[in-house]
């Protein structure tokens, strides 16, 4: 039993147990609420960072080896679980936490329900923070669902609104199809191995290559479909864009472990997932139609929140594929950079058309210049031995690490497409700096890659054998032929001459395929309005 994990387990619980607090007494003490929720947040935000860094200290000058992990148990029962991964997670959630509190302090200034809000708001950020220390996969899912029960109070903030009312409920039915498919999978594993503790049952599976129990299979299948279900996929993902009549706080607040929950799951449990190789298939399909779809959707918003939230639910599709590629180093590096990216971005929304205009004001039209096919393809070699040249100076190799061929080359893929746009531009000092800037990612990213994959320890080893590797290069061949249309769509479907099918694309593409009225028909029985 380790006392570092004491303070940790404190803190997740006091935020847990504003929950519990009265309606009329957080409307009476709302701002001693709001500034002990804060306060709170803060503390555990400082510990988050305290206990990363210090595994980042041992894992990088300690040994060679990855650092163990810490654990709190009681009574064979693993309340915590402290490894490199957890704290990854949970000094994201406590800093967006506590930086979303401390931004709703202004913005929600004068509203009534202000004490309700802090209330469910310190309930969310301590159950996604014990989530993401959970031990045992029990705990994670209850965690889980209750981070969803605190999101569905915060959905409701602005009750007297329909579309509130339709989003939160939206959200709340289909957070329960994924709550009984988790609950299912970790029946069946403990079944089959009589714990659920995640150390035990990782080793307990140390050295097995694939499953060969029935129940194990079905459990792994049940896993996958609870992280697509309750991550915003494909259909899934409808709820994400109703919710616009929330808070913007909240919008921002879903990226600190609840909408992209389902890809931590995955990264949590790869020992287990990977034994199936066909789920791990699944992934990278349901990963690549779910970033096809949102994307094109993305392109054609008007709204800005309406475009961020399709931007969510295509990295997140680009995050599940990556799971499913068995690159779990990379998804949960995904899953960082985008969360701190998109917190931001919509807690800056109100201030885009400013921001735009200033930037705008006495600056003349662009010209478009033309750029040659042999140009171009000069640009994307030139990018990809750019990119190929740093991996190697770091020692990161594309083709042992999983997935490192197909993510290189959808990294090359948005960094030529960038290049083309300063190539457009026609001025030679923007291209460079363009050109310097690529190089300057990719280093950024080598450095992060590095970091988190050591703090992580080794990667898992997927095993895929027989007929497996042929489903791998098909969705190989479709992952490259996805991208490669998206790129060629984004330069076509946002001009204002098109062909007529674009124009036709263009028209469905803003009503996001008819997917949600076509679930609101079949499904909307289910949905409280």
């Amino acid at each position: 039993m380790d006392l570092m994990l004491w303070p940790l387990l404190i803190s997740t619980g006091l935020l847990i147990c504003t929950g519990l607090l009265p309606s009329h007494w957080c409307r009476r003490f709302q701002s001693q609420l709001r500034d002990f929720v804060t306060g709170v947040a803060g503390i555990q935000a400082l510990l988050a960072v305290l206990v990363t860094l210090n595994r980042m200290s041992i894992t990088w000058f300690g040994s060679v080896t990855p650092a163990g992990p810490d654990v709190l148990e009681m009574a064979g029962f693993e309340i915590l679980l402290l490894d490199g991964t957890a704290c990854l997670m949970f000094a994201l959630v406590s800093f967006i936490g506590w930086v979303i509190c401390r931004y709703s302090i202004r913005f929600l200034d004068g509203e009534p329900g202000l004490g309700n809000y802090y209330r469910w708001t310190g309930l969310v950020i301590g159950a996604v923070s014990l989530m993401a220390l959970a031990g045992n996969l029990f705990l994670f899912i209850a965690a889980w669902a209750l981070s969803s029960l605190g999101l569905h109070h915060l959905l409701l903030f602005y009750r007297d609104r329909p579309a509130a009312r339709r989003a939160a409920w939206s959200k709340f039915t289909v957070s329960r199809i994924g709550d009984v498919c988790l609950l299912i999978a970790a029946g069946l594993i403990y079944q089959q191995y009589q714990t659920l503790n995640f150390t035990a049952l990782f080793r307990l599976l140390e050295g097995v290559e694939t499953a060969q129990a029935t129940g194990l299979i079905w459990a792994v299948w049940l896993l996958v479909l609870g992280a697509v279900v309750k991550t915003a996929q494909f259909p899934f993902h409808t709820w994400l864009p109703q919710t616009l009549e929330t808070p913007t706080p909240v919008s921002a607040l879903m990226h600190a472990g609840i909408v992209n929950a389902g890809g931590y799951l995955l990264i949590r449990t790869s020992p287990v997932v990977q034994l199936v190789p066909s789920a791990m298939i699944s992934l990278v399909l349901i990963g690549m139609l779910t970033v096809c779809v949102a994307a094109i959707t993305m392109l054609t918003q008007n709204s800005i929140k309406k475009r961020l939230a399709y931007s969510t639910i295509a990295q997140m599709g680009f995050m599940i594929l990556q799971c499913g590629l068995g690159a779990f180093s990379a998804a949960m590096l995904h899953l960082l950079a985008h969360s701190f990216y998109k917190a931001h971005a919509f807690l800056s929304s109100g201030s885009v058309l400013e921001q735009k205009l200033a930037l705008g004001r006495g600056a003349e039209p662009a010209q478009v210049v033309s750029v040659s096919p042999v140009r171009l393809l000069l640009t994307g070699a030139g990018v990809v031995l750019g990119y190929l040249g740093l991996t190697t100076l770091f020692g990161i190799s594309p083709v042992t690490k999983p997935g490192g061929i197909l993510l290189g080359l959808i990294v090359c893929l948005a960094l030529t497409g960038w290049l083309k746009l300063a190539w457009q531009s026609g001025e030679r000092l923007l291209l460079i700096r363009t050109a310097c800037l690529c190089g300057l990612l990719c280093l950024l990213y080598c450095i992060a890659f590095i970091s988190v994959d050591r703090l992580m320890g080794p990667a898992q080893t997927v095993y895929l054998a027989g007929a497996h590797l042929y489903l791998v290069g098909g969705s190989a061949v479709l992952i490259v032929i996805g991208f490669s249309c998206l790129a060629l769509l984004n330069d076509r479907l946002t001009q204002s001459r098109r062909p007529a099918w674009m124009n036709s694309l263009y028209v469905h593409a803003l009503n996001g395929f008819y997917i949600e009225p076509w679930l609101r028909q079949r499904l909307g029985h289910l949905v409280k309005q």
